[in-house]
């Protein structure tokens, strides 16, 4: 990889993702408590999801971003050291993530306003579109589709866990 790319991509990245974050920690316990209702007679099918987001408290929520946050850096760390393969790591995290900021455009339209995370993800969509278009100067779309299946697959396993993590250690006993 280049030291451009590093510069413009790589090192951006966990940075993004902290501000990402940190809009998402930030309001995501509150948002929860005044829309879950609603979500709930509107989305009946995601009512397990919306319980296990409701149960995360801001401390809870933070600590599973923590968590996401360290494998992320791990990631930054081996492309920064060249290990093998750790563009195509990195690569399957960036587009998991841009698709995750896809994601939540695609929440806001279908409950008609904002959701945490929103105002980023507007604001992040430009750096996610530009990191996509250099992935695919230097990768195949096959390969690119592969990649953003696992990435966007061990993010929502990861996730599952950070959530558990969170949860654990917030948990009064």
């Amino acid at each position: 990889m280049s030291p451009l790319s590093v510069l413009i991509l790589v090192l951006p990245l966990p940075l993004a993702f902290l501000l990402h974050d940190a809009e998402e920690v930030a309001v995501q316990h509150r948002w929860m408590e005044n829309h879950s209702g609603a979500l709930r007679e509107r989305f009946p099918r995601l009512r397990p999801l919306l319980d296990r987001l409701q149960r995360l408290n801001t401390k809870a929520f933070a600590l599973a971003a923590l968590e996401e946050f360290i494998v992320l850096l791990c990631a930054t760390a081996c492309v920064l050291a060249d290990v093998p393969f750790s563009l195509e790591l990195w690569a399957a995290l960036f587009l998991a993530f841009s698709l995750h900021l896809l994601l939540h455009l695609g929440q806001a339209v279908a409950v008609r306003g904002y959701v945490p995370g929103l105002v980023t993800s507007i604001l992040l969509s430009p750096f996610a579109a530009y990191g996509i278009f250099c992935i695919s100067l230097v990768m195949s779309p096959l390969k690119m589709f592969a990649l953003a299946v696992t990435g966007a697959a061990f993010l929502a396993l990861n996730l599952l866990f950070a959530h558990w993590l969170g949860l654990k250690l917030t948990s009064r006993r």
